[in-house]
């Protein structure tokens, strides 16, 4: 029995694919999450075999979830199921240690085997995706990405400061960078073209 832990924030979605899970002999969910934080919390007392996951959540994204995983060597196989056909997000997450990476346009079947294939150690991530992840690379570094995704929504340059435990020029900076590399006219059109790409 493949035991797994369900974390997405929209309750029908959660709800769909804990039952349609659950039609598997195979497969059990033995937790749901609502949130990052709270399928952190879960991942430590229940111990299952795979986390699958969102992307967009409150608290810790799919991703910051993954990095977690990765970054404390937990057990835990981890399979991102997204609407975001982004490039950008496929790469982050296999730098992430994500072993499947599905869209939720994808059958139910496909699901079930996507996850008894990374179980056995493999991976199963969207073909179109992985033509697309090289296709062009992520040119903004973690903090950047940080400042730059506060930016986006809405905080001025000292809030951004006080929360990351930075000075007002440092997130100037970070800011010109971002805006830099993108090739964009200010911070609104960064924010912007880097969520379009997945680098956000």
């Amino acid at each position: 029995m493949i035991r797994i832990l369900l974390a997405e924030d929209q309750a029908m979605v959660r709800g769909a694919l804990s039952a349609l899970l659950g039609l598997e002999p195979d497969l059990e969910v033995v937790g749901t999450a609502a949130d990052g934080e709270a399928a952190w919390r879960e991942l430590q007392r229940l111990g299952p075999d795979v986390l699958v996951t969102d992307i967009e959540m409150p608290g810790l994204t799919g991703l910051e979830l993954a990095q977690r995983v990765q970054r404390h060597g937990l057990a835990v196989k981890v399979v991102i199921v997204t609407t975001f056909a982004r490039g950008g997000f496929l790469r982050r997450a296999l730098d992430a240690g994500v072993q499947g990476y599905l869209l939720k346009d994808a059958p139910a079947e496909k699901l079930a085997d996507a996850l008894r294939q990374v179980h056995r150690g493999g991976r199963a991530i969207d073909p179109q995706l992985a033509v697309e992840a090289w296709s062009e690379a992520d040119p903004l570094n973690d903090r950047e990405r940080q400042v730059l995704r506060l930016a986006g929504e809405g905080r001025s340059a000292n809030e951004i400061a006080e929360q990351l435990g930075l000075s007002h020029g440092t997130v100037r900076n970070y800011l010109s960078e971002c805006i830099g590399k993108l090739g964009v006219a200010n911070r609104i059109e960064a924010h912007r073209l880097a969520r379009q790409k997945g680098w956000l």
